[in-house]
């Protein structure tokens, strides 16, 4: 069994950042979110039974010849477009030969020299550190290309310590995700980002993912692996000096894990180049638990893959008329969206900031168009229902709760039908399926009681059960009137107005 990664003597960031430059490029892997897979008819459902959702092509059986999805290209279409790409007016595709056992073909499906979109770019905006000290800014991402291709099949290390090959007992492989239509989407190097390199990599794929989600081509779930970045970092000695020897680290599949990843590669290499050591050039396992990378193997160069031209594939040739009326499909670009909303919507920078952090920004909007208050909509979505999809694990999109319904709640709220602790009993109720909000409140009884005489009845047996707090009260102890608020509360089951109940309380004790 292997050992567990162990930590490096690294640099402290700030000395590391104080020596050298760091530069970085980006790889982002988006799993399109369509029905079939690139070069077949076989499903994409994620979470299938192993080596469910496989054919003959996503096999590479003998004689099963590929053919594009059309979806998928329209995706890569819309996704070059939005990253002020170039579109190709010819492209082709080309196999990347390698072996790994879970791609039965041994050879990748993807594009080379030829992608379908090139020379774009992505305005990032970097936010201020939490502390205050860092401003934010806006860091132009310049982007190489965004190329069409397949995704590989799935290894299950089993045994071990670690989930890798090393110290497993045995493997086991599943197809179900070979074939997948994916879009590569890489940076051109990243430099002069300094200090804030962490933060311009976090940033990016922050902002990739919103732009993908706007454009409903992928579910873009890092936890799912529908969106990986492989990030890429050298150091040098100045701005001025060449590049220098990069790393590859896989897969970082969560945005904190981009920035930390980012971290402990600087001061990784800095380590080596203060020790006058050799960077290798390499892959690098990122390691959640730990915050450590770990080396894989040497980086292959592209003559390694031996890339020729996909012969069962003819070029790809988009119609300039088409890709016009694709770029008219193109949502409000994201940031300006936000801009725009929370001039609407009257929020602060905070506010809008926890709004976008719960991937609420959505379901904020439907529920302000559907009646509610924005405050309150945004109170709703980063409050309780955010708590409650954390303790379920899933997403807010997810809840069986609508932004209709959320609206129609926080109408009974401000019709003094609920008051806030009833409205939460009562979204329990929309939660579970008992029905809209209305048909929870009349099944469960909870609406705030309204018969005055029954609420003059329970403040008179509350004050006449505790003389010692009227005499208070009466003595100019305004706030001992709680103790008996809080007796006509639980006695009216928390169906009173407790302004209502406190109005009555001071009328009738004659304080």
């Amino acid at each position: 069994m292997s050992a567990a990664p162990q930590e490096l003597d690294l640099v402290d960031y700030d000395e590391a950042v104080a020596q050298f430059d760091p530069v970085l490029g980006l790889e982002v892997h988006v799993e399109l979110s369509t029905v079939t897979k690139m070069f077949s008819g076989a499903p994409t459902e994620f979470g299938a039974a192993p080596n469910t959702q496989v054919d003959p092509v996503s096999l590479g059986l003998p004689g099963a010849l590929p053919v594009l999805n059309a979806k998928a290209l329209e995706s890569a279409v819309r996704i070059g477009l939005a990253l002020n790409c170039r579109i190709a007016d010819r492209c082709r595709f080309a196999r990347k030969n390698y072996f790994y056992p879970d791609m039965p073909k041994n050879f990748q499906t993807s594009q080379y020299d030829e992608p379908i979109a090139f020379d774009g770019h992505l305005d990032v905006e970097v936010p201020a550190s939490e502390d205050g000290t860092k401003p934010a800014f806006t860091y132009r991402v310049e982007i190489e290309r965004a190329h069409m291709e397949e995704d590989t099949g799935k290894s299950l290390h089993v045994g071990g310590s670690t989930g890798r090959i090393h110290g497993a007992e045995y493997s086991l492989v599943d197809y179900n995700r070979a074939g997948i239509p994916l879009i590569e989407i890489v940076t051109k190097p990243l430099t002069g980002t300094g200090d804030r390199a962490p933060d311009v990599a976090r940033a990016y794929v922050a902002t990739l993912r919103d732009l993908l989600r706007a454009l409903d081509v992928s579910d873009v779930k890092m936890e799912q692996g529908s969106l990986r970045c492989d990030v890429n970092l050298s150091l040098r000695p100045s701005p001025e000096a060449p590049l220098g020897t990069r790393s590859e680290t896989k897969n970082v599949n969560s945005l904190r894990s981009v920035e930390r990843a980012v971290r402990y590669e600087v001061r990784r290499h800095a380590a080596l180049l203060r020790a006058g050591e050799r960077v290798v050039q390499e892959t690098r396992h990122w390691h959640e638990d730990t915050g450590l990378t770990t080396s894989g193997r040497e980086k292959s160069d592209a003559e390694d893959y031996r890339y020729f031209p996909e012969p069962d594939l003819v070029p790809v040739e988009p119609d300039p008329a088409w890709v016009e009326q694709l770029r008219a499909t193109l949502p409000e670009p994201p940031a300006q969206r936000r801009r725009r909303l929370q001039g609407e919507w009257g929020f602060s920078d905070a506010e809008m900031r926890d709004v976008g952090n719960a991937g609420a920004v959505d379901l904020v909007e439907a529920t302000v168009a559907a009646g509610a208050p924005a405050a309150a909509a945004r109170k709703w979505w980063t409050g309780e229902l955010a708590r409650r999809a954390n303790a379920d694990g899933t997403d807010l999109a997810s809840l069986p709760v609508t932004p209709e319904q959320v609206a129609q709640l926080q109408a009974l709220v401000d019709a003094g039908t609920l008051t806030d602790r009833l409205a939460r009993e009562a979204l329990e109720g929309v939660l579970a399926g008992e029905g809209s909000p209305a048909e929870v409140v009349e099944s469960r009884g909870l609406a705030v009681v309204s018969d005055e005489s029954a609420l003059v009845a329970a403040v008179d047996a509350a004050i006449a059960a505790n003389p010692g707090v009227v005499e208070k009260i009466r003595g100019g102890k305004a706030q001992a009137a709680g103790a008996l608020i809080g007796a006509v509360m639980k006695e009216m089951r928390g169906k009173a107005d407790a302004a209502r109940v406190r109005e009555l309380v001071v009328e009738r004790v004659g304080a």
